[in-house]
């Protein structure tokens, strides 16, 4: 067998635990990463069907005395929250010219890359919805 230099005694360990330290962080990414696009569809389906419920609260005082389908804008901004709120991620809801705009955002845990001190990882949506055909349109 050759001579080992002493100056390379060890070295093999720093390699390897470097590598070790890029694969685990590596497979964090795509364990959390994925966890994370997850939860932001998840995150978007409920903003569109917040949006939706909201979009459904039309006036229908103003339907009746003018034929003019409008948002009852305040009925409109509880029902989406409230939806949002009972899927499970409170979200914010505004109307504007006569669209209701629904946002979720939260904070997700991790699980793996935790244990290198990232504890969450940001998820955010908004989804908007407009009623163009009133109750019972066709």
């Amino acid at each position: 067998m050759g001579k080992r230099l002493h100056h390379e005694e060890g070295s093999l360990t720093a390699f390897v635990a470097i590598i070790a330290f890029a694969l685990f962080v590596l497979i964090g990414l795509v364990v959390d990463g994925g966890a994370v696009i997850a939860a932001d569809r998840g995150a978007y389906g409920i903003a569109e069907q917040a949006a939706r419920a909201g979009a459904g609260q039309i006036s229908v005082s103003q339907l009746r005395s003018t034929g003019v389908v409008t948002l009852n804008t305040g009925r409109a901004i509880r029902a989406a929250e409230e939806y949002a709120t009972a899927a499970g991620h409170p979200g914010t809801a505004y109307v504007s010219g006569g669209t209701v705009t629904v946002t979720i955002s939260y904070n997700y845990p991790t699980v793996i890359i935790s244990l290198i001190g990232i504890n969450s990882l940001h998820v955010s949506a908004t989804a908007s919805a407009t009623n163009v055909k009133g109750l019972g349109g066709v």
